[in-house]
């Protein structure tokens, strides 16, 4: 006899967990424990399913790390209760929320799986369905008595991604998202294809997860255009507290090689603030060094993000900035794929 997966759905907010009041034409949040009333094919999965749903949803706009930190202890006090975990948050912020996650989450051996909607659940032509339901078989799926899945992912309009390889890429089609850098883990069709040899490959012993609650937030985007001036990054590097930055540069990493941008940059690190260099490209990967605008600020200590997102930039950032590392061991970390996020 098999066993059926327990599998949890945590709501936190967004627009997949809204119906229509049709007296007042207003969305109002939908009551998750009523889940099967509202999509009976549910009961048609191989599973056992419970859900959760924070008290107040959050909109996706008001997203931040407290509530980061209480989708990681949901995951941490149920995790030898459920075989897999559906995260239903607001589309917006979800690749910044779930790539956190990823890194939160350390020997992580369970199916974690984000998704979400552009329409409301209750809407004649939702995608909430569908992107509910294949999660759902998606968190279930199982070989040889292991799950499938064993990481962080985003599932969204018939695609499996890693999920601190994304970006929301379209505020009005259903295929809202996209990973330029790193192919599909699974494809739903007809059939749901996974490509198994995509999955993270973890090492073959055991550990117990570790959930990592401490995120530094005294960090920066500064993405650079053409004409930026000395004053405005000079007030931005010069913020007070500042930890982190993830400068945004153009194309293989390259950036202004005027004497004072770099100086900057340099009194800058010298303060211990850590500045890694990402691209703007949504495809592609920095190359510091490649050219000559890129040579001078890995000289003087910038750290490669590779082909990392900047959603995944930021998460691990936050991440890496709470163990109090030395600038070498931050800089071999930050360019060591830890979950998947860089190739």
């Amino acid at each position: 006899m098999t066993i059926k997966p327990n599998i949890l759905l945590v709501y936190t907010g967004g627009t997949i967990g809204m119906v229509k009041d049709y007296k007042t034409n207003a969305l109002k949040a939908f009551d998750f424990s009523q889940i099967l009333d509202k999509i009976p094919e549910i009961q048609q999965l191989n599973c056992s399913l419970e859900s959760i749903s924070f008290d107040e949803p959050i909109d996706s706009s008001n997203m931040n790390t407290n509530y980061y930190v209480k989708i990681a202890e949901i995951i941490e006090h149920n995790y030898t209760k459920f075989d897999g975990f559906v995260i239903l948050t607001g589309s917006d912020t979800m690749s910044y929320i779930s790539s956190a996650i990823s890194f939160m989450l350390e020997n992580l051996r369970k199916p974690i799986i984000f998704t979400g909607s552009q329409l409301p659940i209750g809407d004649l032509r939702t995608d909430a369905k569908e992107n509910l339901i294949t999660s759902l078989e998606i968190a279930c799926a199982n070989k040889n008595n292991q799950p499938v899945v064993k990481e962080v992912c985003l599932y969204f309009e018939y695609k499996l991604y890693r999920a601190n390889r994304t970006t929301k890429v379209n505020a009005e089609q259903f295929e809202a998202f996209t990973s330029m850098n790193y192919p599909a883990l699974a494809e739903s069709g007809v059939h749901l294809n996974f490509n198994e040899h995509f999955l993270f490959n973890h090492s073959k012993k055991l550990e117990k997860l570790i959930v990592r609650k401490n995120l530094v937030t005294d960090i920066v985007i500064l993405k650079l255009f053409p004409g930026i001036t000395e004053n405005i990054v000079k007030s931005i590097l010069q913020s007070k507290n500042l930890k982190g930055v993830v400068l945004e540069t153009y194309g293989s990493g390259n950036a202004p090689n005027e004497i004072w941008f770099l100086n900057l940059l340099k009194q800058a690190i010298q303060k211990n603030i850590r500045i890694v260099n990402i691209t703007q490209c949504l495809g592609g990967s920095v190359m510091q060094g490649h050219y000559e605008t890129s040579l001078e600020m890995k000289e003087i200590g910038v750290i490669s993000g590779k082909d990392i997102t900047t959603e995944s930039a930021v998460a691990k950032l936050m991440y890496l900035l709470s163990e109090n590392l030395s600038s070498k061991d931050f800089k071999y970390y930050f360019e060591k794929s830890l979950r998947g996020e860089i190739s």
